[in-house]
């Protein structure tokens, strides 16, 4: 998976492919050795993007999960995560469907995805970036969709990881989107916005069978989430140039449609629909902690409160970030620093 400069232009033309997992030696010569690298990688019969960055080998690893399902965070990881390479190993992977991945091979909108085929190319990642950096376990920290796809990583293999961090977690499909839908019209009826209470009685209470309701509820709920955070910094949503060129730039907006439909469904029957994460047992057998935005519309803290609250682990965390919301601003990204310098290095010693 080491970049070097004639792979570069070749990647920048038609991208890599790389060693199968079984197949790749790590690739740490020494545990003071740095490593930048992006690539293709053959994971469960796809080649799939993934970017490594970090300024020690020898570092404990974060495997992110990113959200959407179609929003990879490879564009935007450098400039949201400055500084901590310097301290752990940072891993971005492009999902099935989403960014580099998508860009590669665009599956038509009849080929579905799965939480659990996801989940299996998340397992593979994990081993795969463990035997290629020559460690035993990582850190696996997932936000939003994410967050559904890293508790059924942590539940199916909680061998391959450290710890498990979940920001913006999502607990249950009907529980979420109900929850988010009343919330939003008592801050509406509470603010004297008619306009905005019309169209939402005119919605009706979730489920849907209309693709376009969870959009146009989430268009909504970022309106009064903004008026209760803080925004994050406008360069963190730049995509580096790499990322930024009109191809890259098609191809994520197209990902983001077709994971949209995927998770969403055409009658309200995506992977969406399907959640929930209790019926998989409250049981995990690694730390669990999860980082929630105070203000939050989407995916409730009260509800993820009570999802944590019966669970049973190792070790567990619940932290409650004022002035955020669903989506990651500085006050967020302090707290999930925090969780891993106090709850989460501690671990990493025993």
């Amino acid at each position: 998976m080491r970049i070097t400069s004639l792979a570069l232009l070749l990647l920048s033309c038609c991208g890599v492919a790389l060693a199968a997992p079984s197949a790749a030696p790590s690739i740490c010569a020494s545990p003071a050795q740095s490593i930048r690298e992006q690539g293709y990688v053959p994971i469960n019969g796809i080649e799939q993007w993934i970017t490594v960055t970090g300024a020690a080998c020898g570092n404990p690893v974060i495997l992110f999960i990113h959200g959407g399902p179609g929003n990879a965070l490879s564009p935007y990881a450098d400039a949201i995560y400055a500084g901590w390479e310097r301290h752990y190993t940072l891993v971005q992977w492009d999902q099935r469907g989403a960014g580099m991945t998508y860009a590669k091979q665009r599956p038509t909108e009849d080929v579905p995805l799965t939480v659990e085929q996801m989940r299996d190319d998340g397992i593979a990642v994990a081993r795969y970036i463990e035997q290629h950096l020559g460690q035993q376990k990582v850190i696996l920290m997932g936000s939003s969709w994410g967050s559904i796809l890293g508790v059924h990583m942590a539940k199916a293999r909680p061998d391959l990881f450290h710890a498990y961090i979940g920001t913006a977690q999502v607990v249950n499909a009907r529980d979420n989107e109900t929850g988010m839908y009343r919330e939003v019209m008592a801050l509406a009826q509470a603010a004297n916005d008619a306009p905005t209470v019309e169209k939402l009685t005119a919605l009706g209470v979730p489920p849907w069978r209309d693709p376009r309701n969870f959009g146009i509820l989430r268009r909504f709920d970022r309106k009064f989430e903004g008026m209760a955070m803080d925004a994050p910094p406008k360069h963190w949503w730049q995509p580096a140039p790499f990322y930024a060129t009109p191809q890259a730039l098609a191809a994520a907006e197209a990902a983001d449609d077709y994971s949209y439909i995927q998770f969403i469904g055409l009658r309200g029957d995506g992977m969406f629909a399907k959640v929930d994460l209790p019926a998989l047992g409250t049981r995990f057998d690694l730390p669990v902690f999860f980082i929630m935005g105070e203000a939050d519309l989407l995916t409730s803290p009260v509800i993820a409160r009570t999802y944590f609250d019966s669970i049973t682990a190792p070790a567990k965390d619940f932290t409650v970030v004022k002035r955020a919301g669903h989506d990651s601003n500085q006050a967020v990204l302090d707290a999930q620093w925090t969780v891993l310098r106090d709850k989460v290095a501690p671990l990493l010693k025993r």
